[in-house]
């Protein structure tokens, strides 16, 4: 389960009871079971933070609405002036990152509106600036400086 990740390595806290294995989560405060998708967003979390982004500007498990339907951003960053900045979609290091994948993220920020999009396995990452004057998505080749 805990596979090597093409992420710095994170001080993550670990428990284990009754052979299942726990992750202690700095942005929501608890314990979680340590899935496969949880260990890369637990590894994203210090990413995003040893990128100089703050742990209280990021939010997990953001909920909204798209289509009436209930979604759940799995990390947004937000600036100090709360709006959401980047969208961060995580998956299991064994899911490619297809365009269904983006095409989940593109009905999140449907919603939210941000300028920067990643989406991650933990292995590839695959990052973008939106440019809503022109209509155009430009890939980036490593996490963008944003201001927050």
């Amino acid at each position: 389960m805990i596979t090597p990740l093409n992420l710095p390595k994170a001080p993550l806290d670990l428990t284990k009871s009754e052979g299942v294995v726990y992750v202690h989560c700095l942005i929501r405060k608890k314990k979680l079971v340590l899935t496969p998708e949880e260990w890369v967003r637990q590894h994203v979390i210090h990413f995003l933070n040893q990128n100089g982004i703050p742990m209280g500007l990021m939010g997990v498990e953001v909920a909204l609405k798209y289509h009436e339907r209930s979604k759940r951003a799995d990390v947004v960053v937000f600036g100090m002036d709360q709006k959401p900045k980047l969208i961060v979609e995580c998956k299991a290091p064994e899911i490619e990152l297809s365009e269904a994948v983006f095409r989940q993220i593109a009905s999140y920020n449907y919603v939210l509106k941000v300028d920067f999009l990643m989406m991650t396995n933990g292995r590839d990452h695959i990052y973008a600036k939106i440019d809503r004057e022109n209509g155009n998505l430009e890939f980036l080749k490593n996490l963008p400086q944003m201001e927050v």
